[in-house]
């Protein structure tokens, strides 16, 4: 052998100059026109990606039909790689597993037999040990793909042909939803319950010019695979529908179920779309570890084959509402799900489309499927009326026709030349075989011919009448919902519609705190502290030196505290959070973001619905409601607008039908507390008229019961309705000296 001898070196070429940026950019634009359009967002008409297509129409090929005996996923995945999609086998076998799994797929398109994962999360096992075949649904999708019904292309290697887009008899985009993250896009389609997106369909087709909020009223929103209760408002439904975009709020569907001697617990029986089941129980035992879950004892999971887990409360006592609204909240018993409807519409352009105009895209393509294969059966009837024409030629002269194919030297020309027959009629005959053509029969060929002459003018005048091509969608259509319709097991709608209870964050943040009576006592000086229990005698309670007893009063750990500034903001504290009372307490300025230069004028603890009477030392106030002071900043809520040098001078409960008033000039005033009006802030209005000084005290109260005061030594005075006939008035006047006996304070106690 000679020696070996390297190959010539390729004619040099000079080096081309190219920009950089404009390199960069024309691959990069091409690598994601690539993963935009050929591997994660779905095609409008068919709701399929290229891996999902490529898989159906790889088991349609191994004839994997619904009745069909089951084959290995190996094979399946194999046969689909090696002729279709080159992208490795895993992710083949990944996308086949999730069109099998009915907790992934609101309507699978692959039957599986085998292990192919769970909705706790645990994978499928593999392809060697699991086997599939398609669903009816999937078959369904390739309904008619034989018939010319869709554009095919060239695969990969260009040894066989693949299809665009299947014909996708059932809106599947729509239907199964999609999600996908491609470049610089994503999608995600929630999925719907078939029986709905028909009658939507037949509403579209009927008024071409339907509003997406009419479209509502007949498919009102999702339906997940594993149920659940969408809790999102139809305001907020009907925007994100029209828009494209939005987010859907699924919470788990739940009961109460008795246990024995009073006690209960809660039973989760559908949880959220795409929520593994296993992390979410590790999420409620870490919580339940970490004790933020009080009014929780124990979780458990019973699950079978359906999902049922159970939640016990820590006391019989504990409401079963908040008790699973601190579970909504805290874990994926809730969840989100984000609507972005970014698909390929017409298969070529990435946008984000309606809901009307994805249903409108789907029967558009319906349209063109129909059509399509009444022009492949047109051109089928034609070529057998060819044949049929020929064949009645035979059977009438079949002895002439025999004599010729066995004695002459050209049979094809001569059938040809003596009966007047086309090449197809002439080549037809030769291959029929003898037998063949001692069957024939005149009646039998002329009922064919003229059956098959009125097909062609039906399928002509389909093909010539747009109207009629609706009304023979719309029948399809009609067909499709009664395999599907609510009343089969498959077509009943799983997700229902429902609302959050109304309870209020500072009811769930109550909640979650073990309730105990405390002590709220507060010092002249701003420090305050719980002690526990409800202690009447406080003789024993400690102050530092120069300081005292302000107020006290009985309350919860489960209690808000509120506290009025002088300049009229109002503080919320948490009891929970308070100090104990071993020690002296601390300041309240340390809780709050007090001004230094402002006083504390009142501290009372937050009674839900209760109104107060609010006023400043100008004299001017109104009525407010509890509900309407409580904040959750350290910055507090401006409540009470005072002009300076006037500050917030008191807050007393609005009990009564009258409001005594008294200034420090020592005039008292009476009158109807229905003159005051109720506001949530603001500076509100006079109650009385001072030429000097301002507001010292007010009280609300029921005239039927009289007014009372307390002296310096604590007594109690008081005087009836008829005695303060000379006081009361109307508001904003002045007033008068108070009844004898009444304290020089000019409080009233």
């Amino acid at each position: 052998m000679g020696k070996n001898v390297a190959p010539p070196l390729p004619p040099s070429r000079k080096p081309e100059d190219v920009n950089l940026r404009d390199a960069l950019e024309e691959r990069y634009l091409a690598y994601a026109l690539s993963t935009i359009m050929g591997r994660a967002l779905p095609d409008a008409r068919d709701g399929l990606k290229p891996v999902h297509r490529r898989i159906l129409y790889g088991m349609h090929i191994l004839r994997l039909d619904p009745g069909a005996a089951f084959k290995k996923c190996a094979k399946i995945v194999g046969d689909v790689m090696g002729s279709f999609h080159p992208h490795g086998d895993q992710a083949i076998y990944d996308a086949l597993v999730r069109l099998a799994q009915d907790f992934s797929s609101r309507y699978p398109l692959i039957d599986g037999q085998g292990n192919f994962g769970n909705i706790d999360g645990d994978g499928a096992a593999a392809y060697r040990y699991t086997e599939a075949r398609m669903t009816d649904v999937a078959g369904l999708l390739l309904e008619g793909i034989d018939e010319d019904a869709v554009e095919f292309r060239e695969n990969y290697s260009g040894d066989q042909s693949e299809p665009i887009v299947l014909p996708a008899a059932l809106p599947n985009l729509l239907a199964n939803g999609a999600q996908g993250i491609a470049v610089g896009m994503a999608t995600s389609i929630p999925p719907h319950n078939l029986a709905e997106l028909c009658d939507a369909a037949l509403y579209l087709i009927s008024h071409n010019n339907a509003t997406t909020a009419q479209l509502l009223g007949f498919a009102p929103g999702p339906d997940f695979p594993t149920g659940g209760i969408l809790v999102e408002s139809g305001p907020a439904i009907a925007e994100a529908y029209e828009s494209g975009r939005g987010s859907f709020r699924l919470r788990a569907r739940w009961s109460r179920e008795e246990g024995s001697r009073g006690a209960w617990a809660a039973i989760v029986t559908e949880i959220p779309y795409m929520v593994q089941k296993s992390k979410l129980i590790e999420k409620i035992a870490e919580l339940l570890a970490d004790k933020k879950l009080p009014a929780v004892a124990d979780v458990r999971d019973e699950s079978a084959e359906d999902v049922r887990i159970v939640i016990e409360p820590r006391a019989r006592a504990v409401d079963p509402e908040m008790m699973m609204e601190q579970l909504f909240r805290l874990t994926e018993l809730e969840s989100r799900f984000p609507m972005n409807m970014n698909l390929l519409a017409d298969g070529v352009v990435p946008r984000v489309v309606s809901f009307k105009e994805a249903l409108r895209q789907w029967l558009d393509h319906r349209r063109d499927v129909l059509l399509r294969r009444a022009r492949h059966r047109q051109a089928g009837i034609a070529h057998r009326l060819e044949v049929v024409a020929g064949m009645l030629v035979v059977f009438l002269n079949l002895d002439a026709v025999i004599a010729i194919i066995r004695e002459a030297a050209d049979p094809k020309q001569e059938l040809q030349t003596i009966f007047d027959l086309s090449g197809v009629q002439a080549t037809y005959i030769l291959d029929t075989r003898l037998r063949g053509l001692r069957r024939l029969e005149e009646m039998q060929l002329r009922r064919e011919s003229d059956d098959l002459a009125k097909e062609k003018r039906e399928i002509e005048a389909l093909l010539g009448d747009e109207a009629k091509q609706w009304r023979t969608v719309a029948a399809q259509i009609r067909e499709l919902k009664k395999k599907y319709g609510p009343e089969t097991k498959i077509g009943r709608r799983r997700t229902s519609f429902g609302q959050t209870p109304d309870i209020a964050d500072a009811d769930i943040a109550g909640a979650m705190i073990e309730r105990e009576p405390v002590t709220i006592v507060v010092s002249e000086k701003g420090w305050i502290r719980a002690l526990k229990g409800h202690v009447t005698d406080l003789a024993g309670v400690q102050f530092k030196g120069g300081d005292g007893l302000a107020v006290s009063f009985f309350a919860e750990t489960t209690s808000k505290i509120l506290v009025l500034v002088s300049d009229g903001r109002i503080f919320t504290l948490d009891a929970a959070k308070l100090p104990g009372g071993r020690g002296q307490g601390e300041p309240v300025r340390l809780m709050a973001d007090i001004e230094e230069s402002e006083t504390i004028k009142a501290v009372f603890p937050y009674a839900p619905g209760r109104k107060m009477l609010v006023a400043a030392s100008d004299g001017r106030g109104f009525v407010a409601n509890q509900d309407e002071m409580i904040g959750g900043t350290r910055k507090g809520k401006l409540h009470l607008t005072v002009a300076k040098p006037a500050t917030a001078a008191l807050i007393v409960p609005a009990d009564g039908d009258h409001v005594a008033a008294i200034g420090e000039n020592r005039k008292l005033l009476i009158f109807p507390l229905a003159q005051l009006p109720e506001m949530p802030r603001g500076k509100g209005v006079r109650l009385q008229k001072y030429r000097g000084g301002g507001l010292s005290d007010a009280k609300v109260f029921y005239l039927g019961q009289g007014l009372n005061w307390k002296d310096s030594a604590g007594r109690t005075f008081g005087a009836g309705a008829s005695d303060l006939r000379d006081w009361i008035g109307n508001r904003a006047e002045a007033g008068r000296l108070p009844p004898k006996g009444f304290p020089r304070s000019n409080k009233f106690g």
